[in-house]
């Protein structure tokens, strides 16, 4: 196997360099991240091929074509002993800014493709593997090369287009595209290759006529030419690799492959190893199938036969070139499955998956293997015993992860045959994500009919998802066989089909209303797709800068992250890159299993025997303080007597690797004993009912609610429950504490938004003063609140472990041990009651909302008081009253997540406004914009503002959407369509900026001038790719006059900026850059005396005895709210902006899909609009997988289901809308703030609502059908099991509901 050098310069475009050869005695290929060879570029995101952080390029050359293929392919999944004779190339290999970097790489970073950057090598390789086979892609190639890539921490808007990097120009966003004649293109002299140019339609700036370096295929790296010769002259032999922990064979022939099977019959057989994974499994042998009849296709008369081996990419690319070459129908089958291959799992995936693994795996919900078996499709087996075909169908199938096959037979090929004339072949799926995502319910259906009749002479009916297996509807295609295709024969096949398959509302996987509906709902859309065949980014922006303003002042420009190149080209170093110290120890967990139970015993001796452990950390060796305190709360850092949680921190083992330390850990014995009745939900007779509180509780209210009650016209109670959200940074929690070696000094390197916070932490834990520890932070792989009390917690642990040990020490979580420990958004009830004037006035609200917090109190007190200032949101009701509740349970505690609270007030109170609407008959849209503040006002809290910018907001999102056109639009759609419909909705929002708590809103900042004239600039703000950096930079160009590439932003760091708050509330820049532009101003007005003396000196040239050092400072808003008088200023100013959506629901699968949005957003004048644009995408890309798709499963017992992406989806390419238009507020100003801007990282966020209510519109017009009108619940997320049940169609209605306490769920409604 070989590593990939950069690309060679320019000037020596003609030579082109192989990979030179090195030797890996690792495991993963992802363990070169970190050792031996340093290559930093390959990130470990998830550890489970789900979210393409690692995405590396596999070529190998086929000896039998002389052809050399490439693809891509996760590194976390590969296994190095699978790749005898492979060349890997990491994004090292693409480019790097030492030689010269890829044309890829250069538009992801152009074209604001990239903001945190952790995750931008992983997309940069995509890009690269599908231009190393396609060097013109179309769109839909590229889309589907980035599928997968999750989008909530990138700039999705032109991240397509920045891929596109020789795509022809008819596809690009240009006049031949839009229909005119007359193309800019075709100007005299324009001789320009469109390949050389990125175009920017959506700024007003002619310099976004960026030039870039076309692609050049002659600068790929060479196939090696020894894996050629290899390859070509080398007689199969057998490999034998021998580990610590098992022993791999790579057979030379499938004679020898058998009799190893026989030999080693509980031996894997892996292929892709996809579904295997990280090989943590106990086999004294994994042998590995190679021998080529596994690889073989032969086409027959009555259809193919499939090596088992190839790989699902192969089997698909096979499918689509022969489809065309048959006719018809012969190629329904072939065209059933080609589809399900599509969107089964991601490209890097189906590169290594091979389709007789995907059979044998034998998941239940499957999508391949309901089709093959409703397609009569055959395996032929082999084993010492013979050859035998052995026909896919209910008997195949015994359970989860088990078929019929003995355990030394092996799949050699698959057989799928043509189908017939009158045979029909579908196959359906449902999703939590559209695509990369495990199905809920899948389903594969074969009908086959007399010749020219629609008398039914054989069926096949199977599905995935409604059981331990893939089942056969055997009795319901009985029903089927020899009747009419009618309806009458349909009605009674969906009554037979619910008896059949009984799924118990205790299932594992849960939904079970949902799956038994959708089983009916395929069924029915499988008929109107028999009757038929029988029958026979776009982006805007509108930004500009002052008339007369610099060319050289990049303040107000679209400039590009200062750490893109950087990030494209893998050479950006996050946390885990840092080259390990001498001696270095890696820190693993060990976590309670038990939700509440005191501690009766930890018994570590067998840790500390295992070889390469060095110690193991418990409470007891804290010399400091043993816990973090907040608000009045503590939090231990590591348990000793008692657990409130599963997944609570209780010891850490440390060892001389990351392997030994989780062995250690898995050593530790822990005894327990229960204690009675834990609490995990707000309602259902916990929280609420055993008054599980933490105190104090929060109210504010004004007006007379008694009086109000008394006169309005009508009053309406309700309530609305929000679920809970994971953070998922891409970068997981990652530290390294090193002891500095005299007067207890230490090093922390932490991903962290508050290194003070970590400093001070340390400190107290240890119980040394903090000027003993310095927190660095160079970058952050993503944060949104995740990363500040939680992240300080686990570097104290790490901390103490360095102490006691005398070593570095570092901590790395793995995503499921993130996801289990950290917590996330907090889960709201919010319960109401409103009472509204006929004329859609509404007079007065009472609204009280319960916080799930966990198990300690963390920040939720202060989330519950953010989201009681927000629960007006835009709108005026003279008489409210609100309540927050701080639940105690026992669930991981939760924490600050972007929007603080915010989202959930939002989402209650336009649902409020959504059923006051429903109430009167009138569109919701009527309401609100009768509600809305107007004029000089005051919130409940009794702060004034100005509401003018949230109505110019309001008008311009309805103009600019053409919101009443299209509205008619949609009620035209919804009247013509039955089973899909169409929903809109406009939504506003009004966010406070700046941390309520007045202390946090300070900063400070060290400016250093160089003799040479370059700058170095430094602050307290953390960059975890809101651009702050970026920002920074403009900052001090303009106050220093001088261009921006002569100033450097350094690492944050508490010795450099000290007693710095946390980035977050969306005041980094805010506050941060008035400390930059305070030191810059100190030392421009030092060196004026001389610019007077010397008015024409360059700037390199005006320096004398004078001091180039200064810091600089920033008192910010005192904020303070007073909740005894509820009153108070716990914000600086308001950021606006209104958000429309419309969307397509299918009322059968509760699947829908975002047709366009626009958001007009006021966020002053902006300093850097396209890092803002990419903060307002990025926060409405995370609201909408908030309100609709991200959705965390408890079992009863308090464990963390959804630990992976495989089971949490987060919104990725293919969720963003398919018409996306951002708009920024002209004309707006804002005193409160830096150069007149606005805070802009977390308000959009709330506006990702608009998609659930535009959802929430769809269902309303669904259940019109049936007779149902007015107000109805729908909780948050509005998935696609809630969409489809509250749509009541028929087929629902044929479910009989579970009552609620007959039956253990198999997971809890957080």
């Amino acid at each position: 196997m070989y590593p990939s050098n950069p690309v060679p310069p320019p000037q020596k475009k003609k030579k082109r360099k192989s990979h030179p050869c090195l030797m890996f005695n690792v495991l993963e290929i992802n363990s070169l991240t970190s050792t031996p060879v340093r290559l930093t570029g390959t990130k470990y995101g998830c550890g489970g091929g789900g979210c393409g952080a690692c995405t590396v390029m596999v070529s190998r050359y086929q000896a039998a074509t002389k052809t050399i293929v490439h693809y891509s392919a996760n590194a976390c999944l590969l296994p190095l002993c699978q790749l005898h004779g492979a060349a890997i190339t990491t994004v090292e290999g693409v480019g790097s800014t030492k030689t010269r970097i890829h044309p890829v790489q250069e538009r992801i970073a152009k074209a604001h493709g990239s903001q945190c950057g952790f995750c931008t090598p992983g997309m940069v390789m995509s890009m690269y593997a599908l231009l190393r086979n396609k060097p013109q892609p179309t769109m839909e190639d590229i889309t589907q090369a980035l599928a997968f890539h999750d989008v909530v921490v990138v700039y999705c808007g032109p991240l397509c287009d920045a891929c596109a990097v020789n795509r022809p120009q008819q596809e690009t966003n240009c006049c031949q595209a839009n229909g005119a004649s007359d193309c800019c293109l075709n100007e005299e002299g324009n001789t320009v290759s469109s390949a050389d140019f990125l175009f920017f339609p959506f700024f007003n700036f002619p310099f976004l006529r960026i030039e870039l370096q076309p692609l050049d295929p002659t600068q790929d790296l060479i196939f090696p030419p020894e894996l050629i010769l290899m390859a070509e002259m080398a007689n199969p032999v057998t490999l034998t690799f021998r580990g610590e922990r098992m022993t791999w064979v790579s057979p030379a022939s499938l004679q020898e492959l058998v009799q190893l099977k026989t030999g080693h019959p509980k031996a894997p057989l892996v292929m892709g190893n996809t579904n295997i994974g990280d090989l943590s499994f106990d086999f004294n042998h994994s042998i590995l199938a190679l021998a080529s009849p596994l690889f073989q296709v032969t086409c027959t008369p009555e259809g193919l036969w499939l090596g088992a081996g190839c790989s699902l990419s192969e089997v698909q690319s096979l499918l689509e070139k022969l489809i065309p070459q048959y006719p018809e129908e012969k190629t329904e089958l072939l065209r059933a499955l080609a589809q399900q291959l599509r969107n089964l799992g991601s490209q890097q995936i189906r590169n290594v998956a091979s389709l007789g693994g995907n059979i044998m795996s034998a998941y239940p919900n499957s999508d391949l293997n309901p089709v093959l078996a409703a397609g009569n499709s055959k395996v032929s087996v082999i084993s010492s015993g013979g050859k035998r075909e052995v026909p896919l169908n209910q008997d195949f199938f015994v359970g989860s992860g088990r078929t019929i096959l003995e355990p030394e037979e092996i799949v050699v090929s698959v057989f799928i045959p043509f189908s017939r004339k009158g045979e029909f072949v579908r196959a359906f799926r449902q999703a939590a994500r559209k695509e990369s995502s495990f199905p809920t319910v899948t389903t594969g259906m074969r009908v086959f009919f007399s010749e020219g009749s629609r008398v039914v002479q054989d069926v096949s009916i199977y599905y995935g998802g409604v059981g331990p297996k893939t089942v056969s509807a055997a009795q319901t295609c009985a029903a089927f066989v020899g009747k009419p295709w009618d309806d009458e024969t349909l009605s009674q096949a969906y009554d037979i089909l619910l008896d059949e398959l009984a799924l118990p509302p205790s299932a594992p996987g849960g939904k079970t209303e949902f799956r038994r509906s959708l089983t009916i709902s395929f069924l029915f859309r499988f008929n109107l797709e028999v009757l038929h065949k029988l029958r026979e980014t776009e982006f805007q922006v509108s930004v500009h800068v002052p008339d007369g303003q610099s060319d050289q002042d990049p303040v107000g420009r679209p400039v590009m992250h200062r750490s893109a190149i950087s990030q494209a080209t893998g050479e950006a170093v996050y946390c885990d890159d840092i080259p390990a110290a001498d001696g270095e120890l890696f820190l693993a967990l060990v976590t309670s299993s038990r939700a509440h139970a005191k501690i009766t015993k930890l018994d570590v001796s067998e840790a500390l025997q295992l070889p390469g452990v060095a110690d193991v950390i418990t409470a007891r060796d804290i010399p400091g303080k043993k816990g973090r305190s907040l608000q009045g709360s503590d939090e231990e850092l590591l348990a000793e007597t008692e657990v409130s949680c599963i997944g609570q921190m209780i010891c850490a083992v440390v060892a001389d690797t990351r392997a030994h330390a989780k062995q250690g850990a898995a050593a530790v014995k822990v005894g327990y004993e229960d204690l009675p009745a834990p609490v995990f939900t707000i309602e259902v007779c916990e929280a609420i009912e055993k008054s599980s509180f933490f105190e104090p509780h929060r109210m504010i209210e004004r007006g007379d609610l008694i009086k109000a009650f008394g006169n309005v016209d009508q009053v309406h109670e309700g309530k609305m429950q929000l679920g809970g959200q994971e953070h998922f940074y891409m970068e997981t929690q990652s530290m390294l504490v090193v002891p500095a070696g005299e007067e207890k000094e230490f090093n922390a390197y932490v991903s962290t938004q508050w290194p003070t916070g970590v400093q001070d932490a340390i400190a107290e834990t240890l119980g040394i003063p903090s000027n003993r520890v310095t927190c660095h932070v160079r970058r952050i792989g993503g944060a949104f609140g995740g990363k500040v009390m939680k992240t300080a917690i686990l570097a104290c642990i790490t901390s103490v472990a360095a102490w006691k040990t005398g070593r570095a020490v570092r901590c790395v979580l793995e995503r499921g041990e993130d996801m289990l420990m950290t917590g996330g958004r907090h889960p709201v009830l919010g319960k109401y009651k409103v009472g509204f004037m006929n004329d859609g006035r509404i007079v007065a609200a009472d609204i009280h909302f319960y916080a799930n917090a966990g198990n300690t109190l963390d920040e939720s007190l202060m989330v519950v008081e953010k989201l009681l200032l927000h629960m007006d949101n835009a709108y005026n009701i003279p008489n409210l009253r609100g309540r927050g509740t701080v639940c105690r349970t026992n669930l991981p505690s939760n924490t600050a997540f972007r929007g603080f609270g915010v989202p959930q007030a939002v989402l209650i109170v336009e649902n409020v406004i959504n059923d006051v609407a429903a109430a009167l008959g009138r569109p919701a849209d009527q309401i609100r914009e009768i509600n809305m503040y107007k004029g000089p006002s005051l919130t409940h809290y009794k702060l004034e503002f100005c509401p003018d910018n949230l109505l110019r907001c309001w008008e311009e999102c309805k103009a600019r959407s053409d919101f009443a056109a299209r509205r008619r639009a949609v009620e035209q759609f919804n009247q013509q369509s039955r089973w899909k419909k169409r929903g809109m909705s406009i939504v506003p929002i009004k966010y406070g900026i700046a941390f309520g708590e007045g202390f946090l809103n300070q900063a400070g900042a060290l400016v250093h001038i160089y003799k040479d004239g370059s700058v170095l600039v430094t602050h307290g703000g953390a960059e975890m790719g809101q651009g702050i950096h970026t920002k920074m930079q403009q900052v001090a160009s303009r106050e220093l006059r001088i261009p921006p590439s002569k100033i450097y932003i350094s690492e944050t760091s508490t010795s450099t900026v000290p007693n710095a708050p946390p980035s977050a509330a969306s005041f980094g820049t805010d506050a941060n850059g008035m400390a930059v532009k305070d030191a810059c101003q100190t030392l421009y007005q030092r060196l004026e005396p001389i610019r007077q003396r010397n008015p024409k000196g360059s700037w390199e040239t005006i320096f004398e005895k004078i001091s180039l050092s200064a810091t600089g400072f920033f008192r910010g808003p005192d904020l303070y709210m007073d909740w005894g008088k509820m009153e108070g200023r716990p914000c600086a100013y308001f950021t606006f902006g209104v958000c429309c959506c419309e969307v397509e629901l299918d009322c059968l699968t509760g699947d829908y899909r975002a047709v366009r949005t626009d958001i007009v957003a006021d966020i002053g004048r902006s300093l850097s609009p396209s890092v803002d644009i990419g903060q307002i995408e990025g926060a409405f890309m995370q609201g909408l997988g908030l309100f609709t798709m991200e959705e965390l499963k408890f079992s009863p017992s308090g464990l963390l289901y959804t630990r992976g992406p495989s089971q949490y989806k987060i919104p990725a390419v293919c969720d963003v809308p398919l018409q996306f238009n951002v708009y920024l507020l002209p004309d707006s100003h804002n005193p409160h703030a830096i150069y007149s801007s606005k805070g802009i990282g977390e308000p959009v966020l709330a506006l990702g609502g608009s998609v659930f209510f535009a959802i929430k519109d769809a269902v309303a017009a669904a259940r019109s059908e049936s007779g149902l009108v007015g107000p109805f619940p729908l909780d948050s997320p509005a998935t696609p099991e809630r969409a489809c049940l509250a749509c009541n169609s028929p087929f629902v209605q044929k479910i009989p509901v579970s009552k609620p306490g007959s039956f253990k769920p198999w997971a809890l409604n957080i």
